[in-house]
C-alpha cells in the first residue's frame, strides 16, 4: 500500500515578534564603580 501526501507552508498573516529584555545595568554600574575607584586612587589628593 502506498501512501501519498501534500505537505502545505503558508507565511503567517502577523510578522513575528521577538522580544529581548536585556538587563546592561549589573555591568554599567561595575564599570562606573571601577573607574571611580581607579581615579580616586589616582587624584586622592582631591578628595
Amino acid at each position: 500500500m502506498m501512501l501519498s501526501g501534500c505537505i502545505s507552508v503558508n507565511a503567517p498573516d502577523k510578522p513575528i515578534v521577538i522580544e529581548l529584555n536585556i538587563n546592561i545595568k549589573q555591568e554599567v554600574i561595575y564599570r562606573l564603580a571601577d573607574d571611580a575607584s581607579k581615579t580616586i586612587e589616582s587624584h586622592g589628593d582631591i578628595f
